[in-house]
């Protein structure tokens, strides 16, 4: 079937103008010439952290502007290749603007989701951790499986990682471990991640060949940054260090350079072993934990809100993932009922699609929240109009009377 382009071009113009209507390019360039003032400013690189934060800055909000106008470029390049295709009836030329058309499907869908990551946290990089939950070994090797599943997902869109810290089980896998990933909206996009994985499949570590259930579960945490007030007293803060665990042969197994750290009034723990020295896991250990109780914060004054307004729908904490490899393969997100059948390709990394429909889903969820919300207050609205009247009705009869 031959494609029709103008149809194409106009749905993609289309998608275009919600994405500026949404990224407000005005705001964004007036953003990007006050951050150049002050990128130039003579004394910036007296304060290092403020440099940074300025430059940074600059590098997120120009990237931004030019992925927008970058795209309009593109469409405009298709409609003008199609022209001269249709003109010179070149089948080579139209082969080519057939190929640049589904990029272009692919890349403005990507910038589309993009502009759903407006949360006060989504532009923020991540830190994942997994944890092997019941299953035994097996589940300790599935959290290792989903450990390589998100870094080679990062792997391909070029992200920069760290791992921080993994506890390692004792026959196989991952009891724990917790990694970096280094990217602007890291946290926005994995955070629908977040929650309870199962893994079905006939076990490896079975002689018995028997199919076996495993899980484990997904924590995502926006990096913390120098502007974010997350201060911990040193009185509710107990830091033990021990020698690091691991395969054998880390020069980090040799000494005491471990630490974990307990934040005594709420109970969370964190624990860092990856680097050598224990003033690196130290300093890690304090960045991941005060992210942890930033998080917590929001979720407390989320909760209030919701309870305030009488939200009883379901988190996104709850099993959100099923992974079947025996008797059939399947991956499938049982909130946004997205499936894939090629479950080799999923571990290696290849979920942007589970993710997309996991923002769309939270975006919508969040859309449903601000309909029940401004209801709510309508109705109220309405109700207190109603109840002053009625008063004001009975204070005129009382007067009549």
């Amino acid at each position: 079937m031959a494609v029709d382009f103008s149809e194409e071009i106009r749905n993609l113009r289309a998608t275009m103008d919600s994405v500026r209507e949404v990224t407000d390019l005005d705001a964004l360039r007036r953003q990007i010439t006050d951050l150049e003032a002050r990128a130039s400013a003579p004394d910036l690189w007296d304060d290092q952290d403020r440099a940074q934060q300025v430059t940074s800055a600059l590098s997120r909000a120009g990237s931004e502007y030019e992925r927008v106008t970058g795209m309009d470029r593109r469409i405009d390049d298709l409609e003008v290749l199609v022209q001269l295709a249709d003109e010179e009836s070149d089948a080579p030329t139209l082969a080519e603007a057939e190929r640049e058309l589904a990029a272009l499907r692919r890349d403005v869908g990507d910038l589309e989701v993009r502009t759903l990551l407006n949360g006060e946290y989504d532009e923020r990089e991540a830190v994942v951790t997994i944890r092997s939950g019941a299953g035994g070994v097996d589940a300790a090797d599935f959290a290792e499986m989903l450990m390589r599943m998100y870094l080679r997902w990062a792997e391909r869109h070029g992200y920069p990682t760290q791992v921080l810290d993994t506890s390692y089980a004792e026959e196989a896998g991952l009891k724990s471990a917790t990694f970096e990933v280094k990217a602007p909206y890291a946290f926005g996009n994995l955070n629908v991640e977040a929650g309870t994985h199962r893994l079905v499949r006939i076990s490896p570590f079975d002689n018995q060949g028997r199919r076996q259930t495993s899980f484990a579960a997904v924590e995502v945490i926006p990096l913390i940054e120098q502007t974010d007030s997350v201060e911990i007293p040193e009185n509710e803060i107990k830091v033990d260090v021990f020698r690091s665990s691991g395969p054998g042969g880390q020069s980090v197994n040799t000494t005491d350079s471990a630490v974990r750290m307990t934040h005594l009034p709420t109970g969370i723990v964190v624990s860092m072993q990856n680097e050598k020295s224990q003033i690196q896991n130290r300093a890690a250990a304090l960045r991941v934990l005060q992210s942890r109780l930033l998080l917590l914060r929001k979720a407390e004054q989320d909760a209030t809100k919701k309870e305030m307004a009488g939200d009883i729908r379901a988190s996104w904490g709850e099993q959100m993932r099923s992974y079947v490899l025996h008797p059939y393969q399947m991956v499938k997100d049982l909130r946004t009922d997205y499936e894939v059948g090629n479950t080799s390709a999923v571990f290696d990394g290849d979920i942007d699609g589970f993710i997309e429909a996991g923002i769309r889903r939270r975006r919508h969820a969040d859309k449903a929240d601000a309909a029940d919300k401004a209801d709510a207050a309508d109705k109220a609205d309405r109700a207190d109009a109603a109840d002053k009247a009625d008063r004001a009705d009975r204070a005129d009869q009382a007067r009549r009377g």
